[in-house]
């Protein structure tokens, strides 16, 4: 049986880790761009089952998708998914998107496979012609696809994986488990119950016994806000982590919100204070690697983390407005063109998200964060990769705050719960260009996100000329004590 690998020793970790963000925003090519330059790629591991059936269906331009498919070690799986959703020719203006099997509580085996080769065809591809290193970053929110998707990562040889949204206990076990083709048991939170669902899933079972051989275990990084939750992550062997990403409000996407009661300023957004800062010597002190994010994006921060102790800084905004980024070319464009004229609002939003965290979101035209496309939108949940288990009088539903009103209040929520909540998933997927397409011409708006510090951006691009990957890595490792290139791999 392969023998789970032993944490790499701290020396060996990437100093800089790419963020990874939204949906497809942190794609493969852009994972393999940072990969290639010797730091961690990290690809977003949120919806990629409706990515791939979604690329598939437009035609999969360059056949990347598909050349990772026939690398799945069960091409019945793998052939089950082209004639699904793969179209040639692409498909025709205004035909919607083949919708794709949800994952639920009870088990699901369509959706988990879907769910498994997405994530195998995400980091394969990430992974493919270089000998880098690779991570991939869930949202412990989205406990349902954990398990199968951590899974498909795993088979393609995933190096790192990143969890935040909540708190990761169950992540260190189950990456150990799934390395070993076991059983898991993953415990779902089922609001209305006083204990967890358990979720089954099984790794040989799914692979009907055709096992590839040995995996490796990933690194496990937790997300966390605070040193008080590093902590007890830390205290028991059966949830400690490899290392954490020490996230502050200044980061993109989801934020923790503010500790004690929420307070907001008079732009609506919630005030953090000096309770919200990380205390670095407590992070020291647990004897694990950590890495600072939000706000880091220069090379006297990533020196000034470095001085403190952490093993480097994670980025995201200035990837995300790089030229492998998976945003819509002319959504990302625009956010460069408001930055650098210095119109660009991020707001930090405490309704936008369903989830409710506080959800950053930049103020595009065309997008959500316009009131009028906002409210043109009909509410619809035809994704639900937010959707929160919940024990009703007709036994279990599934509710989420940007659905239908009346549908969540049906389903026992307060309709007041709703009010500002915005459709990450549709939205997210539109920001990469796989917008659903809708009954009479309309099309999913996209709904944008970024981190509120984009002070990176004169330095890094002066002339407001497009800017790589490469080039990002390269103006920060002037703030590292070794060289971009010279930092060794941690494989496993």
């Amino acid at each position: 049986m392969p023998q789970t690998p032993t944490t790499a020793p701290a020396a060996q970790h990437p100093w800089l880790i790419q963020g990874g963000m939204g949906v497809g925003v942190s794609g493969w090519r852009l994972a393999s761009a940072v990969a290639r330059e010797g730091q961690l790629g990290v690809v977003s591991g949120t919806a990629l089952d409706v990515v791939l059936a979604r690329v598939l269906q437009t035609g999969d331009p360059g056949s990347h998708a598909r050349r990772a498919l026939a690398a799945f070690p069960l091409p019945e799986l793998a052939q089950g998914a082209l004639d699904l959703y793969f179209r040639e020719d692409g498909l025709a203006e205004g035909v919607p998107m083949r919708t794709t099997p949800r994952l639920r509580a009870t088990g699901g085996s369509q959706a988990e496979i879907l769910t498994v080769l997405g994530n195998f065809v995400e980091v394969w591809l990430a992974k493919e012609g270089h000998e880098g290193v690779i991570g991939i970053n869930y949202l412990e929110k989205i406990q349902l696809a954990t398990a199968p998707a951590m899974f498909g990562a795993v088979l393609a040889g995933v190096d790192y994986v990143l969890v935040g949204a909540g708190v990761p206990g169950q992540i260190p076990a189950l990456a150990s488990r799934l390395a070993r083709y076991e059983r898991c048991v993953s415990k779902i939170r089922v609001e209305g119950d006083e204990e967890p669902l358990e979720h089954l899933f099984d790794p040989r079972a799914l692979l009907a016994g055709h096992l590839p051989g040995p995996l490796r275990r990933p690194h496990v990084l937790a997300i966390v806000s605070l040193p008080v939750l590093a902590a007890y992550l830390a205290r028991d062997e059966i949830t400690r982590p490899d290392g954490f990403v020490i996230e502050t409000s200044q980061a993109g996407g989801h934020s923790a919100p503010p500790r004690g009661p929420m307070k907001l300023d008079g732009a609506g957004e919630p005030v953090y204070g000096p309770r919200d800062n990380p205390d670095l010597a407590k992070m020291a002190a647990l004897g694990l690697p950590f890495w600072l994010a939000g706000g880091q994006a220069s090379p006297e921060a990533v020196a000034g983390a470095l001085a403190e102790g952490a093993a480097g800084v994670q980025i995201g905004s200035a990837f995300a407005l790089c030229e492998e980024s998976g945003m819509a070319r002319h959504l990302r464009e625009e956010l460069l063109d408001r930055a650098h004229t210095g119109t660009l609002s991020v707001r930090n939003d405490p309704e936008a998200s369903p989830t409710a965290f506080p959800f950053k979101v930049a103020d595009l035209p065309g997008t959500v964060s316009e009131p009028e496309v906002a409210g043109d939108r009909r509410r619809v949940c035809d994704l639900g990769f937010l959707r929160t288990p919940v024990r009703g009088p007709r036994g279990l539903v599934y509710r989420c705050a940007a659905e239908p009103v009346a549908a969540y209040v049906r389903k026992g929520g307060e309709a007041s719960d709703t009010k500002g909540r915005h459709c990450l998933c549709n939205g997210l997927l539109a920001t990469i260009g796989l917008a659903q397409r809708r009954p009479h011409g309309r099309v999913e708006p996209p709904l944008v996100t970024i981190g509120k510090d984009l002070s990176f951006l004169p330095r890094l691009a002066p002339d407001a000329e497009p800017y790589t990957a490469a080039d990002v890595v390269h103006w920060l490792a002037d703030g590292a004590d070794r060289p971009a290139t010279a930092t060794a791999t941690a494989t496993g």
